[in-house]
Formats: structure tokens, C-alpha cells, sequence
């Protein structure tokens, strides 16, 4: 049997190909650093406050309407 070198070369290739892509990636490309998430300002008073005044005025309306 007759072995071609082009033919032996483009075989060795897409194997060569293949294994490369069958390898895991480096653990710096697979997972990446998370970005650092600033700090989140705790709930003020004022707006829980401001919140409930606004639900509490709309159940009075709805108790006024539904009479």
C-alpha cells in the first residue's frame, strides 16, 4: 500500500485539531473574577415611612369607594 504525504499530513492535522479541542480550557479563560459589587446602602427610614403612608392612604380610598 502506497502511503501520500499530503494525505497522512491533512489526517495528522485534524486529529492534532481535534485533541486541542477536546483539552479543557485554562482555569484564567474558564472562570473569570467576578467584578466587585459596591456596597448597597441599607433602606432609610424615611423611604420605608414615605412607602407605607402611600399604601395606607390607598386602602382609605378603596375603603371609601367600596362603601
Amino acid at each position: 500500500m502506497v502511503m501520500k504525504k499530503n494525505v497522512v499530513a491533512a489526517i495528522t492535522t485534524a486529529v492534532q485539531l481535534y485533541m486541542a479541542a477536546e483539552q479543557p480550557a485554562p482555569m484564567a479563560v474558564r472562570e473569570a473574577p467576578r467584578p466587585v459589587e459596591a456596597p448597597r446602602q441599607a433602606l432609610s427610614a424615611w423611604a420605608i415611612s414615605g412607602r407605607q403612608s402611600a399604601m395606607d392612604m390607598r386602602r382609605l380610598w378603596q375603603l371609601r369607594l367600596a362603601r
